[in-house]
């Protein structure tokens, strides 16, 4: 009787041992999985401006398409660069030098990566007017013309690299303006008003935009070249991005726009019911162009 009471209990114990066995597989499974899924997923900044949520909405596409989960975060160009630089971000796509953002850089350089390469060759920012003002031209003519204006620049996101570039303007051309701060669709919509009603209006503006495509505007000679020349988009990234999304990062390196591309995207996202629908149809008709940046 002893000796099967033994046996029941060396039975027992090798159930249990292995009941628990399979509850552990079953926990290092569900890990794997869990850790599986987590290293796939990217944390992407986004900026409420059109050719950001143009190039943002086309890239969640693509890596979404190659097995990537893409979050977005819509924040501000300086909570963007805080958060790459403590490791709660992992890109962001639309950094402009070397004026624009140049600030930015001297005070991340050392914490974030600012990639060499560049996405789009042909960015220019300034200030612009509608194409009826003739005799606007110049910043230099903006004090002349100030009641014209009302003393007001119609500006967009405090904190852009843009914003403050513009406020160092009107400190060098000694200009009795106030830059408004508002977003960029409320400074679009700013500008549509006041072409429909053919009054004056000002803002800081930047190419690529749809904007130069559906209505009648010209930028400001900058004499004092505050803007700059021709700015170069880049891309950002948290440290160790590169290690951890060596493919990704390659991709986004090997990603160049010319004007008609960016242009159609831009005019895709924006004509779609929803962002993600106008990326996607332009995606779609652009295989070839995105096969050369995913195997270049």
């Amino acid at each position: 009787m002893r000796n099967f009471k033994w046996g029941v209990l060396i039975v027992t114990i090798s159930v249990l041992m292995t009941l628990t066995a399979c509850g552990d597989s079953g926990k290092d499974s569900a890990s794997t999985a869990a850790s599986d899924e987590e290293a796939n997923v990217i944390d992407m900044g986004q900026i409420s401006w059109a050719e950001n949520i143009a190039v943002t909405n086309m890239w969640k596409v693509i890596l979404e398409d190659e097995g990537y989960q893409v979050n977005f975060h819509l924040l501000d160009m300086g909570t963007q660069m805080a958060a790459l630089s403590n490791n709660e971000l992992d890109i962001n796509l639309e950094v402009w030098l070397p004026v624009q953002d140049a600030a930015y850089l001297d005070q991340y350089q050392d914490e974030v990566n600012f990639s060499e390469e560049v996405w789009y060759e042909h960015a220019k920012v300034g200030l612009v007017v509608p194409e009826y003002l003739e005799d606007i031209n110049s910043i230099e003519d903006l004090n002349e013309n100030r009641a014209l204006f009302d003393g007001e620049i119609t500006g967009f996101d405090p904190g852009a690299g843009t914003m403050d570039v513009t406020e160092d303007l009107i400190a060098e051309y000694g200009l009795e303006f106030e830059l408004l701060p508002s977003s960029e669709p409320a400074m679009i919509t700013e500008i549509e008003e006041a072409v429909a009603e053919k009054e004056a209006i000002v803002a800081p503006l930047w190419s690529p935009h749809r904007v130069f495509a559906e209505m009648d505007l010209k930028y400001l000679e900058d004499p004092k070249n505050v803007y700059g020349e021709t700015e170069k988009i880049h891309h950002a990234t948290r440290q160790g991005f590169s290690e951890e999304f060596p493919e990704v990062s390659q991709w986004i390196k090997n990603w160049k726009m010319e004007d008609e591309q960016i242009s159609e995207l831009m005019s895709y996202v924006s004509e779609a019911e929803e962002p993600s629908i106008g990326a996607e149809k332009w995606v779609e008709e652009n295989q070839d162009l995105i096969n050369e940046w995913l195997n270049g």
